[in-house]
């Protein structure tokens, strides 16, 4: 300093303070940037928190701008507001789940309990009488079948599910299960048609769990078909699996609802009015399969009937 010229010295010290004001220019421009690009990212996770606040209180209907062009944003938005339909589909199953339960096991009481009565105070008597007790032995078998699957339902959710393989002869055991339900079967007018090879196909398996499904099955499509119609059970096999189709010449499953017939309690529009249940039967035979180490898909359903395959690993 003492040895620069004066001029030299000003001018550096104006460098200097040119180079100050254009750092700190460059530091508030990055710092005004870095503002507007948080308070844009962030705004939409912030609208994302209070609809989830919403969702808490139980308000599921939850609006959202979809239109973000950053594609990380867009993903969380449309994800959590598929979180928000499937909570709102779960909670309206769940209150249509204790009105059914309340309502299918309070209908067996209410009759037993009035036909008892009438039986009781000789309102009835002989032949009459005894009707009314064997509608009461229905009533309660019926009552009893539906504590069961809650209870095994409870059981395999949870995950204890026993299984005990044996070999089996696969077209010996669905003619079985098959030729046993027809049995019971109250409806003349339902055809059944078992379509096979006609060489042995073994596996080992648990015929009693495979009995159960088969029965869901049976019992769905019967149903499906009101009293009259046709049902076809087809064997075949691969190398690595078997698979069993039921098919049902029934009026199908509406295309709104086929995504949700194996969640648990669900029952469809057409036929909560119809069959009494809970809701369970498919549901349940999935999980059977599972334990099996195979799957139960629905294949195809249309106005002209439905098909469910059950696969099992050889």
């Amino acid at each position: 300093m003492l040895f620069t010229p004066q001029k030299q010295v000003i001018r550096s010290m104006t460098e200097f303070q040119l180079l100050a004001i254009m750092l700190l220019g460059l530091g508030l421009l990055g710092w005004l940037v870095i503002y507007l690009l948080t308070k844009k990212l962030s705004q939409p996770i912030k609208d994302v928190a209070d609809a989830a606040k919403q969702i808490v209180l139980g308000n599921y209907e939850i609006q959202l701008d979809k239109n973000k062009r950053e594609h990380e944003v867009y993903e969380l938005i449309h994800s959590f507001e598929e979180m928000a339909e499937r909570l709102k589909q779960l909670e309206m199953m769940r209150t249509e789940l204790l009105a059914g339960v309340t309502h299918e096991l309070k209908t067996p009481v209410t009759s037993i309990s009035g036909l008892v009565q009438a039986v009781r105070e000789e309102v009835v008597s002989g032949e009459e009488a005894k009707e009314f007790l064997d509608i009461c032995t229905k009533e309660t078998t019926r009552l009893q079948k539906m504590v069961e699957d809650l209870l095994d339902f409870n059981s395999f959710a949870v995950g204890d599910i026993r299984i005990r393989r044996q070999p089996q002869n696969m077209q010996e055991l669905i003619r079985e299960i098959t030729h046993q339900w027809k049995i019971v079967q109250e409806e003349e007018k339902l055809s059944l048609h078992i379509e096979s090879t006609s060489d042995p196909i073994m596996i080992d398996t648990d015929p009693l769990r495979v009995q159960q499904i088969m029965y869901n099955l049976l019992n769905n499509a019967a149903q499906a078909m009101e009293s009259e119609g046709r049902i076809v059970v087809s064997l075949s096999a691969s190398a690595d699996e078997v698979r069993i189709d039921v098919k049902d010449s029934g009026r199908g499953i509406p295309i709104e609802e086929q995504s949700l017939i194996f969640e648990r309690f669900y029952r469809g529009e057409d036929k909560k009015h119809i069959v009494r249940g809970l809701g369970l039967g498919l549901s349940f035979s999935r999980m059977i399969a599972q334990a099996l180490g195979g799957m139960l898909i629905l294949t195809e359903s249309t106005a002209s009937g439905s098909t469910f395959t059950l696969i099992l690993r050889k």
